[in-house]
């Protein structure tokens, strides 16, 4: 009954969501409990070179997974989701959307997956002294300059997947600083683009005479709590073409997943840190000071309020334990049992923490698509082992699941051994954490540091939007975020934490000295194995 009461007084907030394979919707009340959720499966491309999702599949996706939310929240309280108290939208960070003044799409939606920058990247490091990731904003804008695209004459305005969806939803063209930080380098102090780095930029390209600057087409950055707009008629019937939900609704800054699941994890403040491991992998470590170098591996981006943090990105992690999953459903079926996917995950993760700490000496590469963080531009999923391997079911899964977060440990060790990063808890979430203990005694492995899981993990990102859309609408005058997630979300959550034994350590070291010795073998193969 209290949940029918807050529903029907708008006393709630929704988050979506869209990741790499599934757009997440859910609704909850003040207090962060999940009332509903909603969901729907999508699929990058890869056309003409690219990676992308079109416009189509967006707004389908999204549609989708709001009216599946609606259907939960009816069938649970026999009630029509008609208003709510605030909303926020939350996607993939990076990438290139590109728009004319009449709010055209210039060219597909490239995504953060692509590796075609590296040239951009690599000019706009040196130029900055600031590391820039191929798969950011800015070096997908630089690259398209560089290689001479025609459509940068009508160029108006660029943002990222969450940036466009707030844009169209509510007519304002913001993006969360979080977001933004994936853009384009960011100055915590002023909590806004870099001034010294944008008017670098402009002076760089300033002989191709293009009529706009950077700042021009960039959206205006807000932090966590900052006014956004509301959710205007259009956007409403966009979000819902029934016409039941109501517009006015105030919408929170747009943010990234990174920013979300900082937030899902409560690692916002100073010396904390999170993993995020689903289809891509990420690390992320709230910083108590800059970091002595610039590294290509390492980017530096900020949480929700616009602090300095350290990220490891990697382009791919479950991919290869999906594919492997489903290669395994198929043999269940041939076999004539019941394919039960569940099942196969948890047999595939539990059946790792059975396997020798070195994986038996197998070594594997799960590289989908290129791999900026170990140097490689392009992909070729592949296993090596050797006569005297230990070649068992529990090795070969245990290599799955190293081989998951192995790029990832390659970037934390220059954090933690070269960097002397301080940190005081590392949180992880993410499909990776799914299967009890497995995931995290990996992780901590890889780390050689405790990781915990908390209960509210396996909401994710989803969660974490509809936390700051709460935040932004509910929290207290001048109440910090991380005191507001400390103190109203996460005063009663529960969790795990879990240490890896020092053998365990040992052993994903010894797995990584193979694997870095491996890179020719893995060039090679780009080299010769056609894509």
């Amino acid at each position: 009954m209290k949940a029918k009461e807050w529903i029907e007084n708008g006393e709630t907030a929704v988050g979506i969501e869209l990741g790499s394979t599934r757009i997440k919707a859910v609704l909850v009340a003040k207090d962060g409990t999940v009332l509903a959720s909603g969901s729907h499966m999508w699929e990058n491309r890869y056309e003409n070179g690219i990676w992308t999702y079109s416009l189509d599949d967006i707004w389908t996706g999204l549609k989708k997974s709001f009216a599946t939310l609606k259907e939960d929240v009816f069938m649970h309280y026999k009630q029509n989701l008609t208003k709510v108290g605030a909303i926020g939208f939350s996607a993939m960070m990076h990438g290139y959307l590109a728009f004319d003044a009449s709010g055209e799409l210039l060219v597909p939606f490239r995504t953060w997956r692509n590796t075609l920058t590296e040239e951009a990247a690599d000019i706009l490091t040196a130029r900055f002294d600031f590391n820039i990731p191929q798969r950011w904003s800015i070096a997908h804008l630089y690259q398209a300059i560089l290689n001479k695209e025609e459509h940068l004459d009508k160029l108006a305005y660029i943002t990222t997947l969450a940036g466009y969806i707030h844009w169209k939803l509510t007519g304002e063209k913001v993006i969360g600083i979080g977001d933004a930080s994936g853009m384009f380098p960011i100055d915590s102090k002023t909590r806004d683009y870099d001034k010294k780095m944008a008017e670098e930029f402009d002076e760089l390209v300033k002989e191709e005479g293009y009529a706009w600057r950077l700042n021009d087409i960039l959206p205006q950055v807000l932090v966590a709590g900052d006014q956004a707009g509301t959710l205007s008629e259009e956007g409403a019937r966009l979000l819902d073409p029934t016409g039941m939900l109501e517009a006015g609704i105030p919408v929170c800054p747009p943010e990234g997943d990174a920013g979300t699941g900082m937030t899902a994890t409560n690692s916002v403040a100073v010396r904390t840190g999170n993993v995020s491991a689903g289809t891509s992998v990420f690390a992320m470590i709230v910083l108590e000071k800059p970091l002595h170098s610039v590294h290509k591996e390492i980017d530096i981006v900020t949480n929700p309020m616009g602090d300095d943090v350290a990220m490891v990105h990697c382009n791919t992690c479950s991919s290869e334990i999906d594919a492997w999953a489903n290669m395994f459903a198929q043999f269940s079926e041939a076999m004539g049992y019941e394919k039960d996917m569940n099942k196969i995950y948890n047999v595939i993760f539990n059946s790792a923490v059975e396997g020798n700490v070195d994986c038996g000496k197998i070594v594997g590469f799960n590289y989908y698509s290129g791999e900026p963080v170990t140097g490689f531009s392009e992909g070729r999923p592949m296993l090596i082992r050797t006569a005297d391997s230990t070649f068992t079911f529990a090795n070969f899964m245990r290599l799955q699941l190293y081989s998951a977060v192995s790029a990832l440990k390659y970037g934390l060790d220059i954090l933690f051994k070269e960097e002397n990063v301080p940190i005081d808890k590392m949180y992880g979430h993410g499909g990776f954490f799914k299967t009890k203990g497995v995931g995290q005694r990996i992780m901590s492995a890889a780390m050689h540091a405790p990781v915990s899981v908390m209960d509210t993990a396996g909401e994710g990102g989803a969660w974490g939007i509809a936390v700051l859309a709460l935040y932004s609408v509910f929290r207290k005058t001048g109440q910090s975020l991380p005191d507001y997630l400390e103190k109203e979300m996460f005063s009663d959550t529960k969790g795990e934490t879990l240490e890896a034994s020092k053998q365990e350590m040992d052993g994903f070291d010894a797995y990584m000295e193979r694997y870095c010795a491996a890179f020719p073998v893995l060039q090679s193969a780009i080299d010769n194995v056609l894509q």
